[in-house]
């Protein structure tokens, strides 16, 4: 499931189908992105998302020895789901400065309460920023790498057709949306096969 170099466009290829790829990877995040509440957005990962990542610093860096081809690629697989797990990016947003600075003081810790719940199941809570530490004493960061761990039987409810469903439950920050639109969910679960 992770990005391979194999799949991977050189500089000039990339150049010349940018376009059409940049459209095929934003109707995919589509269905692959949520809003919890107004300010707090999970983007799910998957191969294509990554490796459009990854085409994007490699021309954006004007990469194209192999050594710094292997070093983007050893950066970003670890956001690929890997069949046991849905890996997302976090954003939290608010557009004014001063009040994004106040809330993000306010949500320290909020990265391990993101939630997904599969139907008739236990949640399953965020394991976050395993790569490295996003918060400090004052505040939490506006982006964080989550990663939610599914066992066995949930896998199996998911396949079953079990409707999964998601959310925060911080002191300062709450929402919940369940269940997820059937696209989402769908588009999740295929990240398990």
């Amino acid at each position: 499931m992770a990005v391979s170099r194999d799949s991977l466009m050189s500089l000039e290829q990339y150049a010349r189908e940018r376009t059409a790829f940049r459209a095929q990877v934003l109707a995919h995040k589509k269905n692959r992105s949520l809003a919890l509440g107004p300010n707090i957005t999970l983007a799910f990962e998957d191969e294509l998302t990554v490796r459009y990542q990854i085409q994007e610093m490699l021309r954006i860096e004007r990469v194209f020895e192999e050594a710094g081809i292997a070093e983007e690629l050893s950066a970003y697989n670890p956001l690929v789901p890997d069949g046991s797990n849905l890996k997302a990016t976090m954003m939290i947003e608010f557009p004014e400065v001063d009040e994004r600075r106040r809330w993000l003081g306010m949500l320290k810790g909020v990265e391990q309460r993101v939630w997904l719940q599969v139907e008739g199941k236990a949640r399953v809570y965020a394991i976050a920023d395993e790569d490295l530490e996003r918060e400090n004493e004052e505040k939490t960061a506006a982006v964080h790498f989550l990663r939610f761990e599914f066992t066995p039987d949930m896998l199996a409810a998911l396949a079953g057709g079990a409707a999964l469903s998601a959310g925060v439950d911080h002191a300062a920050y709450e929402a919940t949306l369940s269940p997820l639109p059937p696209a989402v969910r769908d588009a999740l679960t295929r990240d398990f096969a």
